[in-house]
């Protein structure tokens, strides 16, 4: 579809718009969502033609803001189409419903949840500390025999959509949804309980990290860890995120070994989203108490 799109627009827009539009435009079921280009008549006209080329496509928008706030929301101005932000996505043999208006949702996420659901062990505990509607639990749950995912977002939408998302994926059991500030709700209810505990929100990822690792059994386990990374052309952003991590981690006294680090993509210029797979060898006594780690 992008190649015919930017083929039926390569004589009314310029290289530069079509290249802006391209680098930023997903398809969420029936919805698709553009970043660019900022000039309006031309964003109309992109929207148009997606619908002509795309027949699925119900909606689309503009996204008008970054995602911000601890809702991790960001703001849409409707380009043409049906003015609804509820859609229903498919990946990797599950459905998720979502508003991509009040929750936040990434297509370009869906290597990284297949590659998560399949590190994971049968019989294993995983906490999601950032969920949203429960794609990367969800997955998980459906992919690896009798585990147990809890399931923890702030944002009270995102908490609903993924309960329906639950029953709807019939992992009701498997996936426990859980409401409120991951912080405090692995403080007051999952400490030292964890094999492994995914951490995909780059913005507190690092903040959040004494408490992750309070989160895993005694003996240890794994931390799935995601962060911005800036990067000039002669550094590498994933050593860089090592770096990083590597001096939190040794600050806190964790023994830890980095087993994968990978650049998912490209999120501006010189700036990478990036992950690492860390395993940690055994907690510290007073991991309990992460208010020593401030």
């Amino acid at each position: 579809m992008r190649k015919s799109l930017k083929k039926k627009l390569s004589n009314s827009l310029s290289l530069e718009t079509l290249d802006e539009v391209f680098s930023s435009f997903d398809l969420i079921g029936d919805i698709a969502i553009i970043k660019a280009p900022s000039n309006s008549n031309a964003a109309v006209l992109v929207a148009k033609q997606i619908m002509v080329i795309h027949k699925g496509v119900n909606s689309v928008f503009l996204q008008t803001s970054p995602v911000h706030g601890d809702h991790r929301i960001r703001k849409l101005t409707l380009l043409a189409g049906k003015n609804k932000t509820v859609a229903t996505y498919k990946e990797a043999g599950c459905l998720f419903a979502v508003d991509i208006e009040k929750c936040y949702f990434s297509p370009r996420l869906s290597y990284e949840r297949l590659h998560i659901a399949c590190q994971v062990l049968p019989n294993e505990t995983v906490i999601n500390m950032f969920a949203g509607v429960g794609c990367f639990s969800i997955i998980t749950a459906k992919k690896i025999p009798n585990t147990k995912v809890y399931s923890i977002d702030i944002n009270p939408t995102a908490y609903k959509f993924m309960k329906e998302n639950i029953l709807v994926n019939k992992v009701f059991g498997k996936v426990v949804p859980l409401l409120g500030d991951a912080k405090d709700v692995v403080e007051t209810q999952l400490q030292g309980v964890a094999d492994r505990v995914l951490m995909p929100l780059p913005e507190k990822a690092l903040e959040y990290l004494p408490v992750a690792i309070s989160a895993l059994k005694k003996e240890g386990g794994w931390i799935h860890y995601y962060d911005f990374q800036h990067a000039t052309t002669e550094e590498d952003p994933r050593k860089k995120t090592e770096k990083k991590v590597a001096e939190k981690l040794t600050s806190l006294g964790i023994h830890y070994t980095f087993a994968h680090g990978r650049v998912i993509r490209s999120t501006g210029p010189y700036w990478y989203q990036t992950a690492l797979d860390i395993r940690v060898n055994g907690c510290p006594s007073n991991l309990n108490n992460t208010n020593s780690f401030r």
